[in-house]
């Protein structure tokens, strides 16, 4: 287990807000790493595909959720680290370069050319989320992971940025402010994932990081240790449950539970003779059905979703630098036969991605449905108090801590949209 950069005794709350569910973990830094003190869940209301479409029912499911992991922790909550998700994410590769003026690259040096890599042009309705070093170019000597301290005369960064829409940001961040609480950072749902279930190993040969929730799917990549692209696709699990409702004629939520406890992504993998029951709608008595035409509902729509991230996969570019092959995570990794069909499709090795190098209350997190939150959990105790827009290592590089919260940074961004709208529309009347 790493060591935290938090102090010990610091408590550190995880907020996943996803579609169908909302996750509170608390956790509590130590000597040898994090415990986890207490877990709370809520069903989600007010979301849709990771975006927020609801304020009030959001507040609701974001109390319900962060009540129950206080009483259990036994500790008072006051601020989380808070995942970010959704298909108006965009993530571009960037570079700057800068040059060196007393021939030592110092932090500050480093810090200037993230910067300089970081401003690059978008449009005046999204702000920059996360800007992660790659690898550092001092002079003519590339893949540099550390340069603080190297003599050189320039340094280039090639660095990944995560964007997102000004709006989207601003309604999460208002519905967990209304909870009385402070969002100390904003994460990418998927890199805060990768905290909780990939190897140092896997990030540095080549993975791919496959997390199935239930408005979308997200993906990134690593390789040589550091994040080099990251998609969202917009299918999930509710899709599935979707398609159940509709196949077995019966109410949504009897789709979910039929999907959860008999759902199965490959129909060959399913005795044919095992029947369940489906509860009828309207006073309609219920029916027998066999599984087996529960799987043949489930299958095509798991495989159109596992043929987009093979898409995905392709178009990145890094196909062949997978040497760890796929790592699956998010509720929809649950499904029965949800990894074979993974290998099927992809043709890559993949496994099941379940939160490790935690302490505590271990079983209650151990699920592919809690990366996320766990994974805010470590991600805050490695990197705190960074804000929105703060500079992650996608190495051993540790990025400048950034003052001010989420809210500040983000209404500072929609202010300098509204200004610069302001004076557009002046020179048009004018000219």
């Amino acid at each position: 287990m790493e060591r935290p950069t938090a102090n010990a005794g610091e408590i550190i709350v995880g907020l996943d807000i996803g579609t169908t569910t909302v996750r509170a973990v608390v956790g509590e830094v130590g000597a040898d790493g994090v415990d986890i003190t207490g877990v709370g869940e809520a069903r989600s209301r007010g979301m849709r595909k990771g975006v927020v479409v609801n304020i009030e029912s959001t507040q609701q499911s974001i109390r319900e959720a962060v009540e129950a992991a206080k009483v259990m922790a036994g500790v008072d909550i006051a601020t989380v680290y808070a995942g970010i998700a959704g298909s108006h994410l965009r993530g571009v590769n960037s570079h700057g370069i800068v040059s060196i003026s007393n021939h030592e690259c110092s932090r500050e040096d480093v810090e200037r050319v993230l910067d300089q890599a970081r401003r690059i042009s978008m449009p005046l309705d999204r702000t920059v989320v996360h800007v992660l070093p790659q690898d550092f170019v001092i002079d003519q000597q590339d893949g540099v992971r550390e340069p603080v301290g190297m003599s050189s005369v320039r340094i280039e960064a090639r660095v990944h940025l995560v964007t997102a829409a000004v709006s989207s940001v601003q309604n999460l961040t208002k519905c967990i402010e209304r909870c009385n609480l402070h969002v100390a950072d904003l994460v990418l749902t998927p890199m805060a994932s990768a905290e909780a279930v990939l190897t140092e190993d896997e990030k540095e040969i080549g993975v791919a990081l496959v997390d199935v929730g239930g408005g979308a799917t997200d993906v990134v990549i690593y390789a040589d240790g550091a994040l080099r692209h990251t998609a969202v696709l917009p299918i999930g699990g509710d899709n599935v449950t979707n398609d159940i409702a509709a196949g077995l004629r019966t109410p949504a939520s009897e789709a979910e539970r039929i999907k959860v406890r008999y759902g199965c992504a490959m129909r060959a993998m399913v005795d044919p003779e095992d029947a369940i029951e489906v509860p009828g709608v309207g006073g309609r008595p219920s029916r027998s059905l066999s599984r087996e035409f529960v799987a043949s509902i489930t299958e095509p729509r798991m495989e159109e979703l596992f043929e987009c991230v093979a898409h995905t996969l392709q178009e990145s570019g890094l196909m062949e630098r997978l040497n760890a092959g796929v790592v699956l995570c998010g509720g929809g990794a649950l499904l029965e036969g949800s990894i074979e069909l993974a290998e099927q499709v992809l043709q890559l090795p993949v496994r099941r991605g379940s939160p490790t190098g935690v302490g505590g209350f271990v079983e209650m997190v151990r699920s592919p449905a809690m990366a996320t939150a766990v994974g805010l959990v470590k991600y805050g105790a490695a990197h705190p108090g960074r804000g929105v827009g703060g500079i992650v290592s996608g190495s051993t590089f540790q990025g400048p801590v950034k003052a001010g919260g989420a809210s500040e940074k983000i209404a500072q961004a929609a202010g300098d949209a509204r200004l610069w709208g302001k004076f557009r529309s002046w020179i048009n009347e004018v000219f």
